[in-house]
């Protein structure tokens, strides 16, 4: 199992991604139901976090999605990907200063980490975290874990200049792509960039698309739909493997893909 040790997580890199759900145990079953994970309603001193696990090592969390102040809004049922830092407050300041917006200012979470939500120039939102006690995913690229996670925008310049700006994320055009960019860490690729396609329903906003590893990619749509999930696009063949993207049955979308052995 291709386990992550804290060191493989530099600033720039995703280390981990969390669920929104208005039912959290619903979406517990769910999850657990599609992958194989554990999990439980974590404390209430973290606000009954659910730190799930595949084979023992930590792969994401979900919790309840709750209005932050009394009469506003349940915020959507997303998966956010946070990418790790080694000074959140810092970073904070160069998300600011290079045009995105702090939704959710740095903030301590216990002794495990220091956090905080921010959305690019272009709308998409995703996290920061900042290591204490807790690096992230323990556990990636097998099935059943996160995989990849890629940036879907309408504005990929000023996207690229964003990440480059505030997060130190370098960007690439792949070869014999001419809308797909890798984003690199210290030369290495962690994650994609993208135009906002077609494929996408329509008023679909700039996101961060989180990518599962799966065994068999047509069998796991197969059970997501009995499940009570959707499928937005049916599993279809391209150079990275055999995927799909797919919404939960409280409308989180993500992506499952068999990757093409390496």
């Amino acid at each position: 199992m291709p386990e992550v040790t804290a060191e493989h997580y530099p600033p720039g890199t995703p280390c981990w991604i969390d669920l929104m759900a208005p039912d959290q145990q619903a979406a517990l079953d769910f999850y657990r139901d599609l992958f194989g994970w554990q999990g439980e309603v974590g404390p209430p001193e973290f606000g009954g976090y659910a730190m799930c696990t595949l084979n023992g090592k930590p792969v994401a969390g979900i919790m309840k999605a709750q209005p932050m102040n009394e009469g506003d809004p349940v915020p959507p049922t997303v998966w956010t990907s946070y990418l790790a830092s080694a000074d959140a407050d810092a970073t904070q300041a160069a998300i600011t200063a290079a045009g995105g917006t702090v939704m959710f200012p740095a903030m301590d979470v216990g002794t495990v980490g220091r956090m905080l939500v921010a959305a690019d120039p272009t709308g998409a939102v995703f996290g920061v975290w900042q290591p204490v006690d807790f690096y992230g995913a323990q556990v990636v690229n097998e099935a059943g874990a996160l995989c990849w996670n890629e940036l879907h925008t309408e504005d990929l310049p000023a996207a690229r200049a964003f990440y480059r700006q505030a997060l130190g994320i370098e960007s690439e055009l792949m070869e014999g792509m001419t809308d797909y960019f890798a984003a690199k860490v210290s030369g290495r690729p962690v994650g994609g960039l993208t135009t906002l396609g077609g494929q996408a329903p329509p008023g679909t906003p700039p996101h961060w698309l989180v990518y599962f590893a799966v065994d068999d990619t047509d069998s796991t749509v197969d059970a997501l739909v009995k499940r009570g999930g959707n499928v937005l696009v049916p599993p279809f063949d391209m150079v990275a493997g055999r995927m799909a993207v797919v919404a939960d049955p409280q409308g989180a979308v993500f992506a499952v893909i068999k990757p093409v052995p390496m």
